[in-house]
């Protein structure tokens, strides 16, 4: 079972973040913390009109808080924000919807992002995979000043 948990993408883009550190170009911005566990992140973004043109993130956590903040910047950059909500939503789906015991529908959309599914196991650790989503909402609503995010959102 925790061989679900930390699949070999998993560990990769926790040993090697994509797109981790300061975004210089970004025009938004919101962090996000988990005290259950203390994973930090902010997640940086450049958005012209309703594209998302570059995603970085910054912080510390667990291999699945960052794995989980490396993949979704390369999944959202060149995304439209509605594209961006619409992933988040089907993200979000995947690690809290159905029994934890069975196999999600496959969601081409998600695409590596699927590798999270078994994440559903372990309901403390949800908060973990979805607390850089969180953060990406906030920026993305321009709400990133007002302190951290919470996952429970």
């Amino acid at each position: 079972m925790i061989e679900d948990l930390y699949q070999d993408i998993i560990l990769d883009h926790n040993r090697n973040p994509r797109n981790f550190g300061p975004l210089a170009q970004a025009n938004r911005s919101a962090r996000g913390y988990n005290p259950l566990c203390g994973d930090k992140v902010e997640v940086q973004l450049q958005v012209d009109g309703d594209r998302i043109t570059a995603v970085g993130f910054q912080g510390s956590g667990c291999a699945i808080s960052t794995a989980s903040a490396s993949m979704m910047t390369q999944k959202l950059t060149g995304a439209t924000i509605d594209e961006a909500e619409s992933m988040f939503a089907r993200f979000h789906d995947l690690l809290t919807e159905g029994d934890a015991g069975e196999a999600q529908e496959d969601d081409e959309e998600l695409g590596e992002l699927e590798v999270f599914a078994g994440v559903r196991r372990f309901p403390m650790r949800v908060k973990c995979a979805t607390l850089a989503w969180h953060a990406l909402r906030a920026a993305l609503s321009d709400q990133g000043e007002e302190g951290p995010v919470k996952t429970e959102a």
